[in-house]
Parts: C-alpha cells; structure tokens; sequence
C-alpha cells in the first residue's frame, strides 16, 4: 500500500475536498484531534480505500464522525455510572433525588478507557475484522459496559436489561454498585464492579494488575487478532512482561497489540511514567527488550484506530521481513503508549481524586458538586438524533462476528485423542507417568498448541522427556534441548510461566515447579478459576482444557534445601477454591499420577493441582486401583480384621508409607485397623454450594470408606494438620476421638525420615496417636528406645 504523509495544506485541501473529513475534523466537545491524528486519519482512509475493505473515504469519515459521538455518548454515561441513578437523553440536568447517595466507581480509568475501547471498536467495524479484546485494569469495566450497551455488543441477559434507550441506560447506571443480591446471595444484576462472564467479549477479570501483561502474547492462536489494554501501574510492577518478544512466534501465534493507557496516576499518586523522563525512560526500556513502541494521542479515540492499524501493520511487515531473511527473532513487537492523563474527559481530570470519586463531594447531597457534575456531563451530551445514528452504524456489523463472540471469547478445543497408558509393576519416581503421558498426548494432537510453563529445571523435576521432546522456547539455540519454536516457556519467575499456560485456551498445558515456589502463582492461578467458576454460574461454561499444575520437589523430599524450599501452602490454598473448578490431588505412585490424567485433560473449565513426588516410589496402586482412586478419590488399601477398627487415613506419598509402617506395628500388637488413602481430599468436604455439591463423594462413598461405627481415626497428611482437619472434618468424626498429623512448620537441611520426624509425623508418631485413642500403653506399640525418640528423649535415628 502506498504510505501517505500530507502536509498542513495538504490536509486543509482535502477537507475543502471532503466535508465529511472537514465535518470530523471539528471534533465534538473535549474531543479534539491534533494534527498528528489527522495525517494518521487521512492515511489509513486512503489504505483502507485501496486495500478494498471499504468503499470510498467519506464512508471511513463518517464512521469517525460517528465515533466522536458514540466516545462522547460512553464518557458521559460512565460518570452516570458512578454517580446518577438515572440518564436524561434530552440533556436535561439532574436533580438531587436523580443520584446515589453513595457513588462508587473506578471513574478515571474508566474515562480513559472508552476511547481506547471504542476505537478498537471502530476498527473492527472499518476492517470487517472481530478482533478480541483483554484489559488488564478490569476495574475499567464501565467503559466496556457503557460502549457494548451502545453498540449492541451485549449477552441475552443485559440485552434484555439494557436496552439502548433511556430506561435501559437508567438501569445500567442504577445497578452500577448497586449491592442488590438474590435469595441465594449473588449479586442479582448482570453488572460487576470488574470484567465477569456478563461482559460481552470478556475473557479474564483484569481484577489484579500485571496478569494481562504476561498472558497477552500466548491469547491468539494463528489467524486471530487481540488487542490488549494495559496499565501503566502495572508496568511497574511486572517486569515478566518484558519477555513478551522473546516468546511471540508468527507460525504459532496470532497477532498480539498491547496497548498501555499512559495516564499517570495510581490510586493515590502519579505513576514512575508521569514523572519528566518516565515515558522516556520507558519507550527506551522497551526497544532495549525487543519491543516498537509507539506513542500516540490517549484523549482521542481516532488516534487508537489509527495506532492499531499501524501496530498490525509493522508487525505484518515485520514477518515479512522474517520469511524474507532480513529479521530473526525476536522480532520488534509493535507496543502503544497511549497519553493521556487520568480522568480526561470530566472534572477532575489528571488529580489523585480522578481515580475513584472525582468530584469534591456526592451530588446527591451537596449543591456544589451536583452543579459541577451537570456541568461537566453537560460537555458530553450528545443529541439522541446524533446518538441514535452513530449507535445504528457502529451496531451494523454485517456479516462479521459480534465483540462478544470474538474467537478468543468463545474457546472449546476439541477433546484431545488420549494416548496409551503405560503401567508400571517396580519402583519409580512418579513423575515419569507424567513425562511420558504428556509427550505422548502432544503427540497425539498436532492441531492443541502446547505450552509448559517451566521456572527452573524440567530434568531436575524428572520431565526429561517433555524437554527432549518439546524443547526450551529460545530465540538463539545453544543446545539440543532448546529450539526457536519450543513450546517450553523458561524463566524464573513463576507467575509469568504459568500465565503462559493459563493463556493457551486453545491447546494443551502443563507446569511443574517445586511445590514451595508455586505459591508464587496463586494469584494467577485463583483468577482463572473464580472467572471459569462465573461463566458456569450464568450458563457459558469455559469450553478450554483442563491441565495440571504439578507440584513437585515437595515439601517432604526437598530436604536438601532450607525451611524456604518446604511449604505446603500451594495445595493448602487451592484446597479453598471450589471443588468443581480446581482439584486437589495427591497421588502416591506412578500409577495413581497416571490414572488421574486422562480425566484432567479431557476436562473442561477446570485445573488440577497435583501434589507428586520426583523421587522413586514403590507402585503401591495395582491399574484397578489406581483408576479407582481416579473415580472415587479414595479407598482403601488395606486392614486388620477386628471390630471397630482404627481408621489410618493417609494423603500423600511419604504419609502413605509411613501409615502402611505403623499398620505392620498395630498388627504385631494385634491391634484391628483399617488403611485408606485419600487422593483427593476435596471429595470428602462438606459441600459449599449445589454445584460443588456435585463434585463430592456421596454419603453412601463416605459410609464405605469411613463406616460410623470405626469412630477412632488418625489422619496423616501431606498438608498442615489444621488445614487437613478444617476441610476434611465430615470424614474424621468427633475431635476426641481423631488425631491429625501433618507438617507443622519444621524443616531444614534434612532427609525424608527427618522432615517426618521434625514435624512429629512419622510413623512412631502416629502410633503414639493411636495409642491415646486406643486407650493403650504407648509401650504396647513402641520399644523404649523408639518412645524416648518420640517423645524428644532420645536419638531419632532409631526409627528409621
């Protein structure tokens, strides 16, 4: 295409030319479009004319004269949003009983954010093209409301709430924070205070800043477009971000536009950008990782259509140039930085105050600050003959996909063909199920994209094969196990990793690190499924895969490592999250981690925490059984006849053989018992609500594992002893008559039998429970050297 670059005269002749472009230069309100803006406006009409994909120029002018107006319209009913309880389309001021007495709102970032949504909008209506969406500030979501509501980009359910009218408008600003819940105690409206699954083309809540900005460039698969709002704030804090051009590849990734809003506010202060060489500072930061940047006009939707055209355009170029031989990778990732200050648009604008509430005071109750804001909105107005086309031209999308079913919002793989199980019948680490089920599945499946998210070291993790086979993602290979299109993301920074994967919607995932460093996801992890877990409540399931993240190097056998590298939080804290969206599993061998795969990745909407030892474990669970415990969560492995049985329950690898230890002692002393494993600890809670309900064991499972006469239970964890007992207290019966041993916070440089023994969870220890419940001598169970151990008397080596 040719590239045109008119002057200041040429510019003015072309509006004596074209009214229509004449007409649009004149802005509306605050809207103004500086002369940058205009040349950018006046390039791609003529692109866009000659590419075909529209007909004439004064067709793409009146398309930005509409936007102007539809930009104005969202700026006027977002600061309705958080203040007014009702709209008045005939410009009419409102009065004191027409605004909340509480206002409440993320009202500046919002403001900033219906230009840069509403151009994106406009380009997918100037393109023909349903590009995706992701906003990292997901607090932002008045402006995506106020625009979808506008455009006819709304789900059945505010469709029919919100209508483009004046009563439709007066209920999306009325419900706005308006704390209303039903009988069961949801929030009644289909509005939140962050993106959810009502918001028409959202595909995370952005509830916590720096995710989008490591998620972005794994979102679309080849062929799909995303643009990706983000924030300045964030910046700051996330530097995995950075890595973005070193993982972004053309033959398995679709097109990726970041585009942070520079307004240069946090909540309480301006942002390290705002400061006189921030964005200096900034752009040179990005080119030195591989990035383009591109600064453009903030305040101006205009400017965001032409900046994403021209972002799409350069890295079009820039893959040309690849295939031609002139580039490698990583290639300059086009990256905008849109200016703006924070606010723009109403009172207030550019203070700390614009963040939330930017008038002095509520104008329900204070004259002052009601004047101001009919004021302010008053700039905004936009006649209903003048919204009503505007709406009409943005809502005629053609043949072309609405915003909300953008490719990115409507993912649903196809189920993945499951590979062979391999069995085993002798000692191995447990790992190596995974390792070869993971090679073997992504080999089944050519058309699911993989990725793994690794933040140190696969080998040391026992996923040899996942690393010989799918290789470190590099741009400059330095051995074998490293390739320019390697589907393992590497760094040692675990949230970055596993957004990889929680990313790659379309494909299949998995990520292992060292069970004390996964904490470090959790936040990551926790929006995933709280945003599955919505889409499901309203009726839109999340159709992407289930996957595991694996937590190995565990607490029990990292020993050769300091307290640091022993923490049972992960699976502790994922225990909390509901049952049916992420499960908990503890599986002790290589057949138990093997049986549980095939499920977790033909899942839907769900992940998978697996607790698994890297470390040779003796295959204790028979095939049947192991798919057994894959089905039902738990059974039991073993007993000694007798009546009312002592239950030993374990959960965890070093726990079940410490129990099966203990179990050979009581049947010396002739003691009954039985021995059960719980795999999956969540199935026997006690269920939160109807849709976890379904995922628990029924009372009639309980019954048979945990019968109610054997009322004497010990229960060995891999977790907490407090955590353990919280959540499984429906399976241990009366506090007096259980016992929970677990990891008490005790570790250091030490082997296996000395984490258990430092934690007062090893075998002995458990028979010194047992001895309390049984009502027996401790000496009937233990020799007088192994009690004194126990006791902290004597040499723990004894018991080894």
């Amino acid at each position: 295409m040719t590239q045109l670059f008119p002057s200041a005269s040429e510019l003015a002749e072309h509006a004596r030319m074209q009214p229509d472009f004449a007409a649009w230069q004149r802005g509306y309100g605050p809207l103004q479009h500086s002369p940058q803006t205009c040349a950018a406006v006046y390039r791609l009409a003529h692109q866009l004319v000659q590419a075909g994909q529209q007909a004439d120029l004064a067709t793409v002018y009146r398309h930005f004269h509409a936007l102007d107006r539809l930009t104005a319209a969202g700026l006027w009913l977002v600061v309705h949003m958080t203040y007014a309880l009702r709209v008045r389309l005939d410009g009419e001021e409102l009065a004191a009983g027409d605004f909340k007495i509480t206002p409440e709102g993320h009202t500046g970032g919002a403001l900033n954010m219906v230009p840069a949504y509403a151009g994106y909008l406009a380009l997918n209506n100037l393109t023909g093209e349903t590009r995706g969406w992701l906003m990292g500030q997901g607090h932002c979501v008045a402006a995506i409301e106020a625009l979808n509501l506008l455009t006819a980009n709304q789900h059945p359910e505010q469709a029919a709430r919100y209508p483009c009218d004046e009563a439709g408008m007066s209920q999306l600003v009325a419900d706005f924070y308006s704390y209303v819940q039903n009988s069961a105690g949801q929030v009644s409206a289909p509005l939140g205070s962050h993106v959810n699954p009502h918001t028409a083309g959202g595909i995370a809540e952005g509830g916590y800043l720096g995710f989008a900005e490591l998620q972005y460039a794994h979102l679309p698969l080849p062929g799909e477009k995303l643009v990706a709002f983000l924030s300045d704030g964030a910046a700051e804090e996330q530097r995995g971000s950075d890595w973005m051009p070193r993982w972004w590849r053309a033959e398995d990734c679709g097109v990726a536009l970041p585009v942070m809003i520079a307004n240069g506010r946090r909540i309480e202060q301006r942002t390290e950008l705002a400061t006189p060489a921030g964005l200096d500072n900034f752009r040179e930061r990005l080119r030195h990782c591989g990035f383009d940047p591109l600064s453009f006009d903030g305040r101006d939707p205009a400017a965001f259509v032409c900046a994403l055209w021209d972002m799409e355009q350069r890295l079009g170029r820039r893959v040309q140039e690849l295939h031609d031989g002139v580039l490698n990778y990583p290639l300059p990732m086009p990256y905008g930085i849109a200016e703006t200050v924070k606010g723009f648009g109403f009172y207030g604008a550019g203070s700390n105050a614009a963040h939330n509430l930017p008038l002095p005071a509520s104008p329900h109750c204070d004259a002052v600050a009601r004047a101001l804001f009919n004021q302010h909105a008053a700039q905004l107005w936009v006649a209903p003959h003048e919204l009503r086309a505007a709406c009409a031209l943005f809502a005629a999308r053609g043949t072309r996909a609405l915003e909300r079913d953008s490719p990115l919002a409507q993912r649903h793989p196809p189920l993945p063909h499951l590979p062979i199980l391999h069995y085993q019948e002798h000692a191995c680490s447990p790992m190596l199920a995974l390792d070869r089920f993971f090679v073997d599945l992504v080999q089944a499946n050519p058309h699911l994209r993989p990725r793994v998210g690794n933040p140190d070291e696969l080998a040391s993790n026992r996923l040899g094969g996942v690393l010989n086979a799918l290789k470190h993602r590099v741009t400059a290979p330095e051995s074998a196990l490293e390739a320019v299109d390697g589907a393992i993301i590497t760094a040692l920074n675990e949230e970055a990793v596993v957004s990889a994967c929680l990313a790659n919607q379309g494909g299949l995932n998995l990520v292992a690190s060292y069970e004390a460093f996964c904490v470090k996801m959790l936040g990551a992890v926790r929006q995933r499924i709280i945003f599955a877990r919505q889409q499901k409540e309203v009726g839109r399931p999340a159709g992407w895969l289930g996957w595991p993240l694996v937590a190995t190097s565990h607490t029990w056998e990292n020993g050769k490592n300091q307290q640091s590298h022993q923490d049972t939080t992960f699976c502790e804290a994922l225990l909390g999250e509901m049952g049916d969206m992420l499960r908990v599993l503890l599986p002790a061998d290589h057949n138990s981690v093997l049986a549980l795969l095939p499920g977790i990745y033909q899942a839907r909407g769900q992940l998978a925490c697996l607790v698994i030892a890297k470390r040779e474990q003796p295959c204790v669970f028979s095939p049947a059984q192991a798919e057994q415990l894959a089905r039902d969560g738990a059974l039991v492995l073993a007993e000694h006849a007798g009546e009312q049985p002592l239950l030993l329950i374990a959960s965890g690898s070093y726990q079940l053989t410490a129990m099966q230890r203990a179990a050979v002692r009581l049947s010396t002393a002739g003691y009954p018992w039985r021995l059960i494993y719980v795999q999956e600890p969540g199935r026997f809670r006690a269920p939160r609500d109807a849709w976890e309900e379904a995922s628990v064991a029924t009372a009639a499972q309980v019954e048979q594992l945990f019968p109610g006469t054997c009322v004497r239970r010990v229960l060995l964890t891999h977790m907490r002893p407090e955590v353990a007992r919280g959540h499984l207290w429906p399976i241990l019966g009366d506090a007096r008559n259980s016992r929970v041993l677990g990891y008490r916070n005790r570790g250091g440089t030490l082997d296996e039998a000395g984490m258990l023994f430092a934690n007062q969870a090893s075998w002995a220890h458990v028979l010194q429970a047992a001895s309390a419940l049984l009502d027996t001598p401790v000496t009937a169970l233990l020799s007088t050297e192994e009690l004194a151990a126990v006791q902290g008397r004597g040499d723990p080596r004894c018991l080894r």
